[in-house]
């Protein structure tokens, strides 16, 4: 038998070329565009500039803007609440459905595939739903408030209420995704431990205060890591619902970053950019921390 090893071509040209479509992959959505927003936002770009290439070298002028604004830490304000409200109330509800489908009762399984139904639909089809239902003169929630006797709310045009109602929105379309998760990781708890407690005189309380929770953790971990990846970049339901406004009152940085590029006749790709860079470095350190948990659970 030959035993001799293959030249490194023959042993690792198979290995190359399944990993070939992912390198080009990663490297034409991922490394460029992020290469390109980084120069970006280190220029001072014109719609001439931008055309032609010939932008000068800013340095970090756009980034000192940027935070020198003061619609900056608005938006950073909005963005925080916006994400850490979010994800408290995904959580919460999620991990309440799935303790509640946990339970194996009759339509358990159809009623599950339900409330999947926010998770499936394209984002457009959510947003353009609920700013139907938040409409101020037609909509079917100020509709339900006139019945109780309770005035009109201008949910999408009022400064104090616009906020919320893209929160609410943003809320219902991550229930689904922490159902599945925790409901996922309930599935890995042992039912002896549960027959063992009520044995023992545990109460349903006492069960999920002493079973349920503490076994949950390492998922809920990664649950509430990955859905505040996600929250703080989501634009396309802030923008159709409200656009970040009335004024900048539901602005976040992904929307506001948009807005310095693209939403006006004049537009400051440069500020645009930083505002987008400094999103994806706090998403990163997210990012980063996720990982870290990750390999602290397999470990």
């Amino acid at each position: 038998m030959d035993t001799a090893p293959r030249p490194f071509g023959a042993r690792h040209l198979s290995a190359l070329a399944f990993v070939a479509p992912l390198l080009v992959y990663l490297v034409a959505f991922y490394a460029y565009p992020l290469f390109r927003n980084l120069d970006l936002s280190l220029r001072d770009y014109t719609v001439r500039s931008f055309v032609q290439g010939d932008a000068p070298f800013s340095g970090w002028r756009n980034f000192s803007t940027v935070l020198h604004d003061p619609t900056f830490w608005s938006a950073m304000r909005h963005t925080m609440v916006f994400t850490f409200v979010s994800i408290v109330f995904q959580y919460v509800i999620g991990l309440a459905l799935a303790v509640f489908f946990n339970r194996h009762f009759r339509l358990a399984s159809t009623l599950r595939a339900l409330f999947l139904i926010p998770w499936l639909l394209p984002l457009i089809v959510s947003a353009s739903t609920w700013s139907w239902m938040f409409n101020s003169e037609s909509g079917v929630v100020n509709y339900g408030l006139h019945l109780v006797g309770v005035e009109p709310v201008g949910w999408l045009t009022s400064p104090d209420w616009a906020l919320t109602s893209v929160i609410v929105a943003n809320i219902w379309i991550g229930i689904p995704f922490n159902l599945v998760i925790l409901y996922s990781g309930l599935q890995n708890i042992p039912a002896e431990l549960y027959e063992a407690a009520a044995l023992d005189g545990a109460g349903a309380w006492q069960q999920f205060r002493r079973i349920t929770f503490p076994l949950l953790r390492p998922v809920s971990a990664i649950t509430l890591l990955l859905g505040l990846v996600y929250t703080l970049k989501v634009f396309d339901l802030i923008w159709i619902m409200t656009k970040g406004g009335p004024g900048d009152s539901s602005s976040t940085l992904a929307t506001w970053s948009y807005q310095l590029g693209f939403g006006t006749l004049l537009p400051k790709f440069g500020p645009g950019a930083a505002v987008g860079n400094i999103l994806i470095l706090i998403a990163l350190v997210f990012g980063l921390l996720y990982i870290r948990v990750q390999r602290r659970q397999e470990t």
